[in-house]
């Protein structure tokens, strides 16, 4: 089986990595324009109030947001069927509780919009990619409370009312269970503290409550967005931390599956199915965490499960009981390194296979359509001539396409790709440039210095050969 005719062949961007444009027409500022740069051995920062002597990643990004219109010129060129992009929520609701939202930044989507149906790309939505209004922040403590559910749905069905005849296919949070981790408490709380971000002191009760809010707030969208548009197409997205064992002893099976239990699946289940899974309440009784339920929120979570499921996918990592084994990196989380594969520059283990494992355990599991929204290889370009021979990112991408069809040849409803990140954009992990993923290159250093200019890899014309046979010209 080949790659159907359907088939949604495009790339993922978020707002607070490529836009910039952080406080012009009426937006304000979100968590990540609270963010510091940083690199490979450089953590990066959080500052409560924005330091006007530091420099700021987001604040200027590559400039899509007055860019657009080249940007998705390009996307058109090479062929693209669908653009998946986020909403800057504190472009519309620059607090995040105004009564009112700003029409200006409302009428910027519609020009973007508007932009991608003239090349014949569909928009893929997401509503919350790590960008919370810091005024969520700063009055209400994010989703600590059912406060947030209110205001995210607010925000959520105004874009749903305003776009429903432009824009089809939604995600609700970008990487909900990045909430599972001890740094995701910057995302779904807005706390931030060196000891938190470590890991070394969590407050799991309010943890996981804020996560109940934010499976609430998506499920509430999901019931909102069909009676908006019955043909809105919602979906959840996963960072999915895909392990193995590092070795067969029963420890290292065990860890394993607990571990993907814990960060992949639960997050999930309660989004496709509905309802928090069992194993959840082993670890919650070890935590010391009890979920208050208010009346109605089974019902809720119930009827608000999603359309299909999208999940980004770079690497793999290994899981074992054992100490002393050589660790490595990963997308949110890293894990022991697998003597079977090589890695990127920055230390993230290629391994296609592992795409194929993890597309069949998610249709057998949940048995909806599927679509990978993020997948790519950051490394250093040399831009020579002004071009990238970036044949390092065509093997890359060559091998997982390979793989995404030998899924759809075991039966697998994988409906789209999305790779990451079409343009170079900023890193949300390391706040950099140099740490690049696009088939266009953009003129930008890590210090923010650079013309901005855009030029084409030689990855942009092999993805617009693949997309231009359907999959099928992958030389």
């Amino acid at each position: 089986m080949s790659f159907p005719k359907e088939f949604l062949w495009g790339g993922a961007t978020a707002a607070n990595q490529c836009e910039g444009a952080w406080n012009v027409d009426g937006k304000g500022p979100s968590v990540c324009d609270h963010n510091r740069g940083g690199d490979l051995h450089t953590k990066r920062v959080f500052d409560k109030i924005i330091d006007g002597n530091r420099y700021y990643p987001s604040h200027d990004a590559i400039d899509h947001y007055n860019r657009f219109e080249e940007d998705i010129k390009l996307f058109g060129e090479m062929g693209f069927k669908v653009y998946r992009m986020s909403i800057a929520w504190s472009r519309i609701f620059p607090l995040g509780d105004e009564e009112f939202p700003n029409e200006q930044g409302l009428a910027h989507y519609d020009k973007v919009f508007d932009t991608c149906l003239k090349y014949g790309i569909e928009p893929l939505v997401t509503l919350s990619h790590f960008e919370m209004p810091m005024g969520i922040v700063e009055k209400y403590n994010g989703f600590e409370t059912r406060k947030g559910i209110e205001l995210f749905v607010k925000y959520a069905t105004t874009v749903m009312e305003r776009y429903k005849d432009k824009v089809k296919y939604w995600l609700t949070f970008n990487e909900v269970n990045f909430g599972m981790l001890p740094m995701g408490q910057l995302i779904i709380l807005g706390m931030y503290d060196e000891d938190i971000m470590s890991g070394k002191k969590v407050d799991y009760q309010k943890q996981f409550q804020a996560l109940h809010h934010v499976f609430l707030a998506s499920a509430k969208t999901v019931i909102e967005g069909h009676k908006i548009n019955p043909d809105f197409m919602i979906g959840n997205m996963i960072a999915h931390m895909t392990f193995y064992p590092l070795t067969p002893n029963p420890e290292d099976v065990r860890l394993t599956q607990t571990f993907d239990n814990l960060l992949n699946n639960f997050c999930s289940d309660v989004q496709v199915k509905g309802e928090y899974p069992y194993f959840i309440k082993e670890y919650f009784n070890e935590k010391n965490v009890t979920i208050h339920f208010e009346e109605g929120d089974v019902e809720t979570l119930k009827e608000g499960t999603v359309d299909f499921y999208t999940f980004s996918y770079y690497a793999t990592n290994c899981i074992t009981a054992e100490n002393g084994h050589e660790m490595t990196m990963g997308n949110l989380m890293g894990g022991v390194k697998n003597p079977h594969l090589k890695a990127s520059d920055w230390g993230w283990q290629i391994d296609p296979t592992g795409l194929r494992i993890t597309l069949n355990k998610l249709y057998d599991r949940y048995g909806i359509p599927l679509m990978v929204v993020e997948n790519g290889l950051g490394a250093h370009d040399e831009l020579v001539d002004g071009t990238v021979n970036d044949d390092y990112r065509i093997d890359y991408l060559r091998q997982h396409v390979d793989i995404m069809e030998t899924a759809l040849n075991d039966g697998v409803n994988l409906i789209g790709y999305t790779m990451w990140g079409p343009i170079d954009l900023i890193s949300a992990g390391t706040g950099e440039m140099k740490k690049r993923y696009g088939f266009i290159y953009v003129d930008k250093d890590n210090d923010g210095s650079g013309t901005l200019n855009r030029y084409k890899k030689k990855s942009f014309y092999w993805y617009k050969k693949l997309i231009a046979s359907q999959g099928e010209d992958r030389i």
